[in-house]
C-alpha cells in the first residue's frame, strides 16, 4: 500500500510511504519544507526505524531541518530513527552546522 502524506507533483516533495519504511521523492527546499513536515505528523514514523532520502532531487538547508524535526519526534515518541541516503553536500552542512550526529 503507498501512502503520500505531503503531496505530490513533479518537482513537490512527498514521503513515500509503504511497507518497507519511508522514502523521500523530489525536492526539499525552504518552500515546501514546513508542508512537508506537517504532512509527515499524520503518519506513524516507519516501522523499520529508517526514512530513506535518496530520491531527493533538490534541497536546501531546509531539508537539513526536516530531518532534525523528525530526529526529535522519535525521540519523544521513544523510536529509533536513521537517515539513510542524504546527499553527501548535505551531509557538509550538516557538519558546518555541527549537528552531523542527528543525520545517521
Amino acid at each position: 500500500m503507498n501512502h503520500t502524506p505531503a503531496g505530490n507533483g513533479a518537482s513537490a516533495g512527498a514521503f513515500i510511504v509503504d511497507d518497507d519504511g519511508w522514502r523521500f521523492a523530489g525536492t526539499l527546499t525552504f518552500d515546501d519544507a514546513a508542508r512537508v513536515f506537517a504532512a509527515s505528523k499524520s503518519v506513524a514514523l516507519p516501522a523499520n526505524g529508517v526514512v530513506d532520502f535518496s530520491g531527493m532531487t533538490h534541497a536546501d538547508s531546509s531539508a537539513l531541518a526536516v530531518v532534525m524535526a523528525l530526529k526529535r519526534r522519535a525521540t519523544a515518541e521513544g523510536r529509533p530513527l536513521s537517515i539513510a541516503g542524504l546527499s553527501a553536500p548535505l551531509r557538509s552542512l550538516g557538519v558546518v552546522y555541527g549537528v552531523e550526529n542527528l543525520l545517521d
